[in-house]
């Protein structure tokens, strides 16, 4: 009887990939298996597999290619993080010596190579001594891959750059130890630069191994960060929680133990542990970096809460009703993961080319030498052709394309309050034409501040703002915090409130100085027999349509006033959506607040449309309908509630002050609060990726003219390898201008 394998989803971290073609290898390699569904990510390094096979299986096929694989689970991404980290460590410990070593030996080598006067006895062996380990050890990563895929039949960008190396390498030796180099004169300058025998480049195959180091190094580095937003969704959760048993008593156990109807305690201050329903007590829950609501949530019996949100005071007990992959911020995870492997299949221009450029030139400078061997008849001027034509191609410019531009404009960025994390960033940027801005701590501080304050004719401002804020001083709310803030800042000191009384859902009560005061909602007044008189009813109507949370106040039985509080508009916002509607950007405000709340804010900013009272899954899927629609959609937020969504979206743009998870999902990060840098981070992006696709145009089109030129025997190696290195100059130049961007449009 045939056993029958289910088809599940599986996902493996691949380590050893290097470029696209790595990753087109793996993927081809786990689609043969039959019933294998397989999708290599080279930018996350991960393998996601629909397999009916079992998961030792595909393993066994990637370490078949080459490459090595480990399963994860996911909530799991220690295995890949801890690749990441030593392959971050083992490139700049071979990026060290290289620069330390080489760089001394590439100027001897050069200098004795064009002035050959300067030659001493025993120098060939002191250049060489000094070459190894640059060109053996250091490069040893390029020599292993290139190896890899010749063992397999394939080639990549590994491959120039370990033949080119070694190639240089050896025909120095063989000029400084069998030529007569060492020891013949030379017709000065331009006769060693015209004679192919007379020319030593292990200056060259240092250059290569420390410039294609330098970019490597720092596309480890980018891909690692990115790899954060899953790490710090997994750690938002709590650790340990505290159960209670059926006698009543407390026992704290892991999160992983706990399961669907559990009942556990949260304290003030806690993160609650999973999604449940509260069964005893009340208190209010911060939730603005699940929901985006940005004032506390008043919660008691039989609310829900959800996992990663904060108690803020008073005690709860909580019956557990989802728990592990299914709660919700488990799925914030997945989602954020799914849309990052979605939006990494842009891959660079060399890399996409790298499966035809690399074995085209291999075939070219072989192809050269068998003529000029054929037609001259001499071994050193066929292999000072082939040479040429190796060198000229050696990809070093390729390689500086991306990572010269991508340094020079995040530190130029730093200055404009920019960062900009991935070459998906400036890929985007080129046709966004859609900007989603979240509400809370985007568009908003975050903090609630006095928006307005109405008295009744028997009270005045100062006097119902003092009482007021003393009674909230001694609350934990925030909206209290937010009032006794205002009081104290426009009254000064306040009085000491004694019979202090903290009304969970409803406001707080106390006497100040002789005074019963009452402090909250509506509803408290009118538990105590105290109406609002007609104009103060008017306003806080008028208030609450702008989005503003009102808090009644009554002194000894009377209503006294009303007094607004709000989050506050950032400086600069209208202004910042004002430059992008200036770009051609049509705008959007997303967020999980009230609807109210956000039409008000969209007004005074002056933005588009306004889609409100949205969960985190529901802003992704905002996203991803704006992005049906034909749009191509940058996404501005803070919070986790917004990781999703800055996943999803073409160009992601996260806040520094906002959660590491935001930070993690986005592809800009934006290191100031002012707005205004908004426009100034698309712009740049923009610009950033006019440049590379510059760096790449100039070292393709310099390879083909220069290649015919190299093959017809009119390169001499040295020259061919000057050629090569004026190449990179000019990527690094054309990048350095990126330090000349201006923040002004």
């Amino acid at each position: 009887m045939t056993s029958v394998v289910e088809t599940r989803s599986v996902e493996l971290a691949i380590g050893g990939m290097t470029c696209a073609a790595c990753a087109a290898r793996v993927e081809r390699r786990l689609n043969k298996l039959d019933g294998v569904s397989a999708r290599v990510n080279f930018a996350t390094e991960r393998a996601t597999v629909e397999a009916a096979v079992p998961v030792e299986r595909l393993v066994e096929q990637v370490e078949a290619a080459g490459y090595s694989a480990t399963p994860l689970r996911r909530d799991d991404a220690d295995p890949a993080d801890r690749q990441a980290a030593e392959r971050v460590r083992g490139l700049w410990r071979r990026l060290v010596v290289a620069l330390l070593v080489g760089v001394p030996m590439a100027d001897l080598s050069f200098t004795l190579a064009l002035v050959p006067s300067l030659r001493f006895p025993g120098w060939p062996w002191l250049v060489l001594a000094l070459t190894a380990p640059v060109v053996g050890w250091c490069a040893w990563p390029f020599h292993r891959k290139a190896i890899v895929a010749a063992r397999h039949g394939g080639s990549s960008m590994d491959t120039l750059v370990s033949l080119g190396i070694i190639a240089a390498t050896c025909w120095s030796v063989y000029t400084m130890f069998w030529h007569g180099t060492a020891s013949q004169p030379t017709d000065g300058v331009w006769g060693l630069v015209l004679r192919p025998g007379g020319s030593i480049y292990l200056d060259v195959a240092v250059g290569v191994t420390i410039f294609v180091l330098a970019g490597r190094l720092f596309e480890a580095k980018a891909k690692r960060s990115a790899g954060g937003a899953l790490r710090a969704l997994a750690a938002l959760g709590a650790n340990d929680v505290a159960v209670l048993g059926e006698d009543g008593a407390e026992r704290r156990i892991p999160v992983d133990a706990l399961r669907v109807g559990d009942r556990f305690v949260v304290r003030p201050g806690e993160t609650i542990a999973t999604d449940g329903e509260v069964t005893d007590g009340a208190c209010a829950v911060d939730a603005s970096s699940m929901t985006g609501e940005s004032i506390p949530a008043e919660t008691g019996p039989g609310d829900p809460v959800v996992g990663g949100t904060i108690a803020l005071g008073g005690r709860l007990v909580v019956r557990a009703t989802r728990v592990g992959a299914d709660t919700q911020l488990a799925q914030l995870v997945h989602l954020v993961e799914r849309a990052q492997n979605e939006k990494a299949a842009v891959q660079r221009l060399a890399d996409r080319v790298s499966g035809v450029f690399v074995p085209v030139v291999i075939t070219l400078a072989v192809g050269t030498f068998a003529v000029w061997l054929g037609l001259a008849g001499s071994p050193e001027r066929a292999f000072s052709a082939g040479l040429a034509v190796l060198i000229i191609a050696c990809p070093c410019a390729l390689g500086l394309a991306t990572p010269t531009a991508l340094m020079v404009a995040s530190g130029r960025g730093a200055q404009l309050g920019v960062f900009l994390k991935s070459l998906q960033a400036l890929e985007s940027a080129r046709a966004i034409d859609t900007v989603v801005l979240d509400k809370t701590g985007t568009l908003t501080t975050g903090q609630l501040t006095l928006a307005g304050l109405e008295v009744t004719a028997a009270a005045t401002r100062e006097q119902v703002l003092r009482e007021a804020g003393a009674v909230e001083h001694a609350s934990e709310h925030v909206i209290a915090q937010a009032v006794a803030a205002a009081a104290r800042a426009e009254c000064g000191e306040l009085p000491v409130v004694t019979g202090f009384r903290a009304l969970p859902g409803l406001g707080a009560s106390g006497v100040v100085e002789g005074r019963d005061i009452l402090v909250g909602s509506v509803r408290l007044l009118a538990d105590h027999g105290i109406s609002l008189p007609a104009d103060l009813v008017e306003t806080r109507e008028k208030w609450e349509a702008a989005g503003r949370t009102c808090v009644a106040v009554a002194a000894d039985g009377a209503a006294a006033g009303l007094i607004a509080v709000a989050d506050t508009v950032r400086p600069h916002a209208a202004q910042a959506v004002a430059d992008l509607h200036a770009l051609g950007l049509r705008t959007v405000l997303l967020t999980g607040d009230n609807a109210a709340t956000a039409r008000a804010v969209a007004a005074e900013v002056g933005i588009d449309d306004v889609v409100a009272e949205v969960l985190p899954a529901d802003k992704a899927a905002a996203i991803e309908r704006l992005r049906h629609e034909g749009r191509v959609v940058a996404m501005v937020g803070d919070g986790v509630n917004d990781a999703p969504a800055l996943a999803r979206a073409d160009l992601g743009l996260a806040l520094v002050t906002g959660t590491d998870v935001a930070l993690g999902a986005a592809d800009v990060i934006l290191v100031r609060t002012e707005l205004d840098v908004v426009p100034c981070a698309i712009r740049l992006a923009r610009a950033t990726l006019r440049t590379i696709r510059g760096n790449l145009w100039w070292a393709f089109g310099y390879n083909v003219a220069a290649l015919p030129i190299a093959a017809l025997g009119l390169l001499n190696p040295l020259i061919a390898g000057a050629a090569m290195a004026f190449s990179s100059l000019f990527v690094v130049s054309n990048s350095l201008r990126l330090r000349r961007f201006g923040a002004a449009r």
